[in-house]
């Protein structure tokens, strides 16, 4: 990737995000929502991936309890996003969790789809990949058993040198889900491996987001496991060795759900998905139906949404 393409890819994001938001300044220093009214609406969205350029958001739109779940795509021209549409290869099963490699033309998703056709859809999700065409989306290629397990996997990232990270709850653990990676060498994905104590608990740890160069990793935990809720947390890699995690402040968790972390590829933006509800709450008068209805409905209403905020406000947490 050329990276002098990076900065104006990223402005484009962010200014866009702001014409459609109307909000200002340009670097968000609390959790703003990203394109709200076009892809973060009243509707359950959340887990976005760029592609390298900036001007391609890969998203979920889900019902609330997640059992229906479908990869859109929106595009940047003309200072707006485009109206999402499902990707050419989701809409039938459900489809999460898209990661888009550093060269762009190579997708990661999480899907419960079934691995041989004709089978019904598994109960568990595995990790797939589909590789750019001339057309478009190839056909998905399902990740070898090295790699997926009888029980799920989640959230796949990938660092610059090509190692997986991403969540499992198979056998063989310290709780009932944890984080693992493994190296891609001669084009084969070796043994996953823990990542120990400094990151995985006898409780939840799920969704990893790699840094490209490895040395930072965020996640998203149940911590106790019985919570009804996640937060992300943060963890520095220094010789080789994570460092304990911690969890990140205010404003990024909150009393809702956080996840799905993701940076931009210069490291100055986080975005995330959240559940937080901004339109709680009584108004200053009664109100009708309809501008009650448009309340209830909007982007920020609990349900789930992006938001970005500046990375230099939680880098060093």
């Amino acid at each position: 990737m050329n990276k002098f393409k990076i900065i104006p890819a990223l402005f484009i994001i962010i200014s866009c995000t702001h014409q459609t938001a109307n909000k200002s300044p340009v670097f968000a220093k609390v959790p703003t929502l990203f394109a709200e009214g076009i892809i973060s609406t009243g509707d359950y969205e959340t887990h976005p991936a760029f592609s390298p350029s900036g001007d391609t958001v890969y998203f979920l739109k889900c019902t609330p309890d997640m059992n229906a779940c479908t990869i859109c795509v929106s595009y940047h021209s003309n200072d707006t996003w485009s109206a999402p549409e499902i990707v050419s290869f989701s809409g039938r099963y459900v489809d999460v969790d898209p990661f888009v490699t550093k060269d762009g033309n190579t997708l990661y998703f999480v899907s419960d789809r079934p691995v041989h056709e004709g089978d019904s859809a598994k109960a568990d999700w595995d990790i797939w990949k589909t590789d750019r065409t001339a057309s478009g989306w190839g056909a998905p290629v399902h990740l070898d058993t090295i790699i997926n397990s009888s029980a799920s996997e989640f959230y796949p990232t990938v660092a610059d040198n090509g190692t997986l990270y991403f969540g499992s709850g198979r056998a063989g653990g310290k709780g009932a889900s944890d984080i693992y990676s493994s190296k891609f060498i001669n084009g084969k994905y070796t043994t996953p491996e823990n990542l120990g104590d400094s990151i995985n608990t006898a409780d939840n740890e799920y969704e990893p987001f790699i840094a490209p160069d490895e040395s930072y990793l965020i996640y998203m935990a149940t911590i106790p496991k019985g919570i009804i809720h996640g937060d992300l947390y943060i963890s520095h890699r220094h010789n080789g060795s994570w460092s304990k995690a911690k969890k990140l402040n205010i404003p990024v968790n909150s009393t809702a759900t956080e996840w799905s972390p993701k940076v931009t590829r210069d490291g100055k933006y986080f975005f995330f998905g959240s559940t937080r509800n901004k339109v709680n709450g009584a108004l200053p008068q009664r109100t009708d139906i309809q501008p009650f209805e448009r309340r209830i409905k909007s982007a920020g209403n609990g349900l789930g949404d992006i938001y970005y905020i500046d990375f230099s406000l939680i880098r060093n947490q």
